[in-house]
């Protein structure tokens, strides 16, 4: 986003919540504020004493994520087997912020890194068993997937030109015809079912550790009522063989389904691809998922074909 869209016009920093919170919640006032590092994309993170953080949104577009969370994040709990994000407390724009924040409880735990996971094969299973979970609560009135949450739950088609524009970006570096039949394929392969819950977001970053083990699934931000297939991407950008697999059976979802997960896959691979600003470490992740979404295709194609 351009930086006016970005940023409020004042630094979002923990002198800013010390402000925030003795103005409005001041029977905190006196609990010290850390910056939690990474502090996230949408919004920026603090802890709030041994038992709290604050999260604010770093920008416009993720403001609808507050008054979502607050409303939907209680009812979720109950039916989810790992802990997530519980609202405490919302904020009101003031010291010069000008959106609403919110005051959520503590949960412990690191986000999930290679080094910190014990057995990914049984992380992979710990992570599909969740979201299973969370596909079968009552969609009934939960907010359908749209620009609140960038689409994820929705039609891939919102993203067709960005996709398209960056394999013309990338030339002769990406095998254009494997990717198109990817993009292809994943269009026609639609959800049949009816809505369900859907994470939005589900990502390393989000998946806390703790003692080896996912722990907590935290930001909803993206979440919304759905096709699950945007959940699953997690599949080629953290998981491989044994872990990939397990993930897959442990899910449960049609062909189709993983199909459409390429399709969110390739699309959010070959945009850092094609525009990485020079985060070479992140340009190298995304060529291995190109890769082995690309590999992952044509297997399944092969696989179709020997089973007929």
């Amino acid at each position: 986003m351009p930086p006016d869209e970005r940023t409020p016009g004042m630094p979002i920093d923990a002198a800013l919540v010390r402000r925030l919170i003795a103005a409005q919640f001041p029977k905190w006032a006196d609990l010290p504020v850390e910056t939690v590092e990474p502090g996230g994309w949408d919004n920026r993170t603090f802890r709030l004493g041994d038992s709290m953080s604050v999260r604010l949104p770093s920008a416009a577009a993720y403001v609808a994520q507050v008054e979502k969370e607050h409303r939907w994040l209680p009812r979720l709990a109950p039916h989810l087997p790992l802990p997530i994000p519980v609202p405490l407390a919302k904020g009101a724009p003031g010291e010069g912020y000008p959106w609403p924040w919110s005051v959520y409880r503590w949960l412990g735990g690191r986000p999930a890194a290679g080094g910190l996971i014990a057995d990914l094969t049984e992380f992979a299973r710990s992570l599909a068993g969740f979201l299973v979970a969370l596909y079968r609560i009552d969609a009934a009135d939960g907010p359908p997937a749209g620009q609140h949450n960038f689409h994820r739950g929705g039609r891939l088609s919102v993203y067709d030109a960005e996709t398209r524009a960056a394999l013309s970006a990338l030339g002769g570096r990406i095998d254009k015809a494997a990717a198109e039949a990817v993009w292809a394929t994943a269009h026609a392969a639609r959800w049949q079912g009816p809505p369900v819950w859907v994470h939005g977001d589900v990502a390393s970053g989000n998946l806390l550790v703790e003692d080896g083990k996912l722990w907590a699934v935290v930001d909803f931000g993206s979440s919304a009522i759905g096709d699950p297939a945007c959940d699953l991407v997690i599949a080629w950008t953290e998981f491989y063989g044994e872990s990939r697999q397990a993930f897959r059976d442990a899910i449960a979802l049609d062909e189709h389904s993983w199909a459409r997960a390429r399709g969110w896959a390739l699309w959010k691979a070959l945009i850092v691809a094609s525009g990485h600003d020079g985060n070479q470490r992140e340009a190298e992740k995304s060529w291995r998922v190109i890769n082995e979404v690309l590999a992952d295709h044509t297997n399944s194609r092969s696989g179709m074909a020997n089973s007929v």
